[in-house]
């Protein structure tokens, strides 16, 4: 078994289409008309095709429920956060920071989907070491192996 994509039922496909493309970057990988992939990882379907193939009727498919999202990582999450405000785009909440230090943000999509994005966890740990904190200090901090924060700041450094 192979994980494909994740997919979202949207209204407006070329909206749904455009809010991707410039609020994360994703390109369009593969076009099929009612439905794109973008970056190899999010599918988007039409709201016309998704309630046939499940064969609903369209008051059975909901949006904006609040129960599920997607996930995705920035290096720079300074800048991303700068970009989401010059965008307008809605936050689920304001950006916050985890007890191990990562720092996130939850906004929706045009259909209103929530989509998180986190500060990549080698920032998180660039970011700690940046501070001065020790290797065993960061670790203590994120609450990971010290391995672990020795192979992300080797990794960073090449």
């Amino acid at each position: 078994m192979k994980f494909g994509a994740m997919l979202l039922c949207v209204r407006d496909l070329a909206r749904s289409r455009a809010f991707y493309q410039v609020v994360l970057g994703l390109p369009v990988t593969d076009d099929f008309g009612a439905n794109i992939t973008l970056g190899g990882v999010l599918s988007l379907q039409t709201f016309e095709t998704w309630t046939a193939f499940l064969q609903k009727e369209p008051g059975d498919v909901s949006f904006g429920a609040n129960n599920a999202e997607v996930y995705f990582e920035e290096e720079q999450f300074d800048a991303f956060l700068e970009k989401l405000e010059s965008l307008g785009v809605e936050t689920v909440h304001p950006p916050l920071e985890q007890n191990w230090g990562q720092r996130t943000v939850r906004f929706y999509d045009p259909d209103r989907h929530i989509i998180e994005v986190g500060e990549s966890m080698s920032a998180v740990v660039r970011r700690f070491s940046d501070s001065g904190l020790s290797i065993p200090e960061i670790a203590k901090r994120m609450d990971v192996p010290a391995g672990y924060v020795a192979s992300q700041l080797a990794a960073s450094e090449n």
